[in-house]
């Protein structure tokens, strides 16, 4: 049996669906992307020197998280219009009747959608994830311009057993690792036992030796200052050099090698796989579509 007996009947139903897929489509971003720029032009009006080129670019930056979200519901909305057109002007029945079954019906429907599906996983591996990190920037920036050479954040939070580990900047790499303004909150079973501040620590053998430092005793209640002590840990240089991911703003093509170094450093992972895995997931869920609307 062919999966396609005709190939005029199998173009026919698949154009049908992927014009009207994009007609829902262009239909529910135009509707919700001006529900959603009257709650933010305000915001983004209320910053200095904002026009209305601020607000198209907004436009720009927001329309793909949109395509991202609502094109699986497009594609379902497009299957139920599309075979209940075809129903009420009695072409199933012709295509019944010339020997064509319901799944030969539906496969040109699934074909575009894994097409589809194919589509928008590039365009969210290479649109929508730039797109989001920029928004994000910018609204944290509260819609101001944001400085083309900012400084970044260096605070990095790290943990090691019971430890907790807080560096305020770090440079270098491995063995050259510096970490400045360092605070290590030493604890024992979920005791803290002291607070030790430091204005700089560098790698050893067995953990890290710190310069200039202060050491607070939790039971003393008292201050000890040392120009240099070693500080025991199993705290590595590398658990400080793997920045903190956002899955949502880099392409699955990059996060899975950031996800092997995250793990190499001891650093859990769970969270960041099952975000790769969505990342593939929610596209091929429109696969899907044709089939929940049959």
């Amino acid at each position: 049996m062919k999966l396609f007996p005709s190939k005029t009947i199998a173009w026919y139903t698949g154009k049908m669906f992927l014009v009207r897929s994009a007609a829902f489509l262009i239909g529910l971003i135009v509707i919700l992307e001006s529900l959603d720029l009257l709650g933010e032009s305000g915001k983004i009006l209320a910053a200095a020197g904002n026009g209305e080129a601020e607000l198209w670019t907004y436009v720009s930056l927001r329309v793909p998280q949109l395509i991202q979200l609502f094109l699986p519901f497009s594609v379902l909305l497009a299957t139920l219009v599309t075979l209940a057109t075809l129903n009420q002007n009695s072409e199933v029945v012709i295509f019944k009747a010339a020997g064509i079954s319901a799944h030969q019906i539906l496969a040109p429907l699934f074909i575009a959608a894994l097409g589809i599906a194919v589509a928008n996983f590039v365009f969210n591996e290479s649109v929508t994830t730039h797109a989001t990190r920029t928004l994000k920037i910018w609204q944290d920036n509260e819609y101001k311009q944001v400085p083309k050479a900012a400084d970044p954040v260096t605070e990095t939070w790290v943990r090691g057993g019971d430890d907790l580990f807080r560096a305020t900047g770090v440079s270098g790499l491995d063995a050259a690792t510096v970490l400045q303004g360092v605070t290590i909150y030493d604890r024992s079973e979920d005791r803290l036992v002291r607070v030790v501040m430091a204005d700089s620590a560098t790698p050893v053998k067995s953990g890290w030796r710190l310069a200039n430092a202060r050491v607070f005793d939790v039971a003393l209640g008292t201050v000890a200052r040392k120009p240099e002590m070693d500080f025991p840990s199993v705290v590595v240089p590398r658990q400080f050099t793997t920045v903190s991911i956002n899955p949502a703003w880099i392409p699955l093509w990059e996060l899975w090698p950031q996800i092997g170094e995250q793990r190499d450093a001891g650093k859990p992972v769970d969270t960041l796989v099952a975000a790769a895995w969505h990342k593939i997931s929610g596209p091929l869920s429109t696969v899907l579509m044709p089939l929940l609307g049959a």
